[in-house]
């Protein structure tokens, strides 16, 4: 009988969920100090998985800034032929000979 009863009491969803849980956190540790060590051992490369990561979580905005850098850069050049045109038309103006109408 008390072979059951430790049975019973070794299947019972709290001690079960009890023994799953410490197995995950000793998992977890296990792998978080893998980690530390890989990093510790390789830090340009995990440097380089992690950026990489990154750029790849936040693609979308990433996309819309170069987007909108270069609709700036497009919309500098569009103002900077804009004012040359302006000053080129003032110097053609200021060359012109300043001819006065008789007023008849």
């Amino acid at each position: 009988m008390a072979t059951a009863h430790e049975l019973q009491e070794r299947l019972s969803p709290k001690v079960l969920a009890k023994d799953a849980w410490q197995g995950a956190k000793e998992k977890g540790a296990g792998l978080a100090e893998d980690a530390v060590d890989a990093v510790r051992a390789r830090p340009l490369t995990a440097t380089g998985v992690v950026a990489a990561i990154t750029m790849f979580l936040a693609r979308e905005p990433l996309i819309d800034l170069a987007g909108r850098m270069v609709e700036g850069v497009g919309e500098k050049r569009k103002s900077r032929k804009a004012r040359k045109a302006k000053i080129r038309s003032f110097k053609r103006a200021s060359k012109e000979p300043i001819t006065e109408k008789a007023n008849d």
